[in-house]
């Protein structure tokens, strides 16, 4: 066997050997690989040890993680004419590789231009006060648009989220004041609330005095109990509203006409009320 013969056959031998090592593609469990033979699509393989064709098969690799894309901060105009600026963030990945790489060039340039078109075009129609009070159902509108978007690419969109909204000073200061407005509102409505619960209690409280004769005495000893608990120079000289009634009915009786001439008139027992105090005035 000639020297040129042994050369030949080592080549030949280490090209077969490159062929295979080139032939064997390692596809992860989060990985396809698209096979094109000649140009012509032959479907997705993997994962595990996937068998290539030199020279003749190209492959395409797709990530089937999901995969995030900022969308870049965009100055919009709210329904109700209010400039705000915008920031958000799409979260996507790919369910049919085929479709991602023979439908569109670049999927993943597609989905952010797709979600910064939809933010401006469906935030436009939301006012400020939806568009802050609501972030949770926007963010499921804005989901479902863009994945009808994408849909006919093989991309599912996971989610998208408004990172955050950022309004204008004097917008600002008018929501800060109408934010305190509110509270003051609110602490005059509790207020007022108060006090007609309380006069409505005092009012029941008025009921039952009138109609339990000891009741109110009950409450003007407590009262006095009240009082002694200080260290005052308070002196309190009370008058039962007994004694009272009956010096209004002498007064009624001693009059002459009785209650014909003095029909509809009031006796006058401020006298001798006023001359009760000073005589406890007197007496102290």
């Amino acid at each position: 066997m000639s020297v040129a013969l042994i050369i030949v056959l080592i080549v030949v031998a280490v090209l077969l050997v490159a062929g295979m090592l080139a032939a064997i593609r390692i596809v992860r469990e989060y990985e396809r690989v698209v096979v094109f033979r000649l140009g012509r699509l032959r479907g997705a393989r993997g994962p595990g040890l996937v068998l290539i064709v030199p020279l003749i098969e190209r492959t395409r690799w797709v990530n089937l993680q999901i995969d995030t894309a900022d969308i870049p901060t965009q100055d919009l105009i709210t329904r109700d004419n209010v400039t705000v600026r915008v920031e958000a963030a799409v979260f996507f990945r790919v369910v049919d590789p085929v479709r991602a790489v023979v439908e569109i060039r670049d999927y993943q340039h597609g989905v952010l231009r797709i979600a910064q078109t939809t933010l401006r075009a469906t935030l436009g129609q939301h006012d400020l006060d939806d568009l802050l009070a609501n972030q949770v159902a926007i963010n499921e509108l804005l989901k479902q648009i863009i994945d009808a978007g994408t849909e006919p690419w093989g991309i599912n969109v996971v989610k998208v989220e408004t990172k955050d909204v950022g309004l204008p000073d004097t917008m600002k200061r008018a929501m800060a004041r109408q934010a305190e407005a509110e509270r003051e509102r609110r602490a005059k409505v509790i207020a007022a609330e108060g006090e007609y619960q309380a006069a409505k209690r005092l009012s029941q409280a008025a009921g039952v005095i009138s109609r339990e004769h000891g009741a109110l005495t009950l409450r003007t000893l407590q009262t006095l109990a009240e009082v002694a608990t200080e260290h005052n120079s308070t002196l309190v000289f009370p008058i039962p509203m007994d004694i009272l009634d009956a010096v209004r009915e002498q007064v009624r009786e001693r009059r002459p006409g009785g209650d014909e001439d003095g029909a509809g008139e009031q006796p006058d027992v401020g006298g001798f009320e006023r001359g009760a105090l000073g005589a406890a005035r007197d007496a102290a």
